[in-house]
């Protein structure tokens, strides 16, 4: 995977993005305009217009997401529209028709006080095979905002990671029924690593500004205080929070909350073949490990994430060649973050079979 170390104003960390990661996005929009097409019968050209009804959403909220994707086209030498479609491409792939549509895999677990002194966010993030070729960490360097490290597919300004503010962020997507004009899920992530509290990172997503149902998982530690992770579904019409009991939570990608699952439908047509088997495994591997008093920490976690039970559609995910190609998909990376260490582990890969590789969040 391609470490990027980015800095400067929005429009110059989008540029060396852009630039230093042109081959990833060359990939990515590759994949992309691929599956579009074949599986949905959409070329480029719509897909870019698809995308275009965010923008007005997108400069209310934040002119800086804007000018970032901006820079990001300038520097890898895309239009505005190719990235912006990038961006949105959550929105294209994961709403409408159930049987043409996509779906990004992942399991993310989450444990903090009492059941852990340190505030651990976990995740498998399965999709595309061919997607591990596009996959960035960029860590970005600012003045007047939180630096950030996650891990991206090339192109896309905001995903899965943490800041030096100990709060961090992981997704997990949800293949619903409805979208609006609203912000696109990717630069909803990205708002919440550009914050530096809980409650900036909640009041970012609470009044239904995103354009499309997903799972952030959220985290945030607070030096002696400790810290606190919510399982967050978030959707054009408001969110739930589905893990009530906040010590520990587990999310895979069906939607939990029937408020919101009423409001915008849950497409998932293999959600008890395979999301509610992780779901719950995920949920049996925690309260075991509780229950037997174990000490769990990043290791305990790095183990969960490469746990094959029920392959190929475990947390470990295979490639499941039972099901449509576009629905066949795998663990493509896996992420552990300790936001009380401020330590992110990486796996470029599957867990049950790749090492992780351990960073270090720089501070301002």
């Amino acid at each position: 995977m391609n470490v990027l170390h980015l800095s400067g104003d929005p429009k110059e960390i989008g540029r060396q993005h852009g630039e230093q990661g042109k081959q990833e996005m060359i990939n990515s929009m590759n994949t992309y305009e691929r599956l579009f097409y074949e599986f949905q019968g959409i070329d480029w050209t719509d897909v870019k217009e698809r995308a275009k009804i965010h923008i007005p959403a997108i400069e209310a909220f934040d002119i800086a997401l804007l000018e970032e994707m901006e820079g990001v086209a300038e520097g890898s030498g895309m239009t505005f529209e190719d990235v912006l479609a990038l961006n949105a491409r959550s929105e294209i792939a994961l709403t409408g028709d159930a049987h043409t549509s996509f779906s990004d895999g992942c399991t993310s677990i989450s444990t903090c006080s009492p059941v852990t002194n340190d505030t651990i966010m976990g995740q498998t993030w399965d999709w595309k095979g061919s997607q591990k070729d596009s996959l960035l960490m960029l860590n970005i360097e600012r003045e007047d905002r939180p630096n950030v490290s996650m891990i991206t597919e090339a192109g896309i300004i905001g995903k899965i990671g943490c800041n030096d503010h100990a709060i961090g962020v992981g997704l997990n997507a949800l293949h619903s029924s409805q979208k609006t004009k609203g912000i696109p899920i990717h630069l909803g992530l990205r708002s919440i690593l550009d914050t530096s509290s809980l409650h900036e990172a909640m009041a970012n997503v609470q009044e239904g500004q995103m354009a499309s149902a997903a799972n952030f998982m959220i985290g945030y530690h607070e030096d002696q205080r400790g810290g606190m992770a919510l399982h967050v579904e978030v959707s054009p019409y408001g969110i739930a929070v589905t893990n009530q009991d906040t010590s520990y939570g587990v999310h895979a990608n069906h939607i939990c909350s029937q408020e919101i699952q009423m409001k915008v439908g849950d497409n998932n047509n293999l959600r008890y073949s395979d999301s509610e088997i992780r779901e719950r495994r995920a949920k049996q591997l925690v309260t075991q490990a509780i229950q037997e008093q174990q000490t769990i920490t990043d290791e305990t976690f790095k183990t969960w994430l490469s746990d094959t039970f029920n392959a190929p559609n475990s947390i470990n995910h295979y490639a499941n060649e039972q099901v449509p190609s576009h629905r066949q998909i795998e663990t493509v990376f896996a992420v552990v973050m300790n936001l009380s260490t401020n330590r992110l582990h990486v796996c470029d890969g599957m867990p049950a079979h790749d090492p992780f590789e351990t960073y270090t969040i720089t501070k301002q």
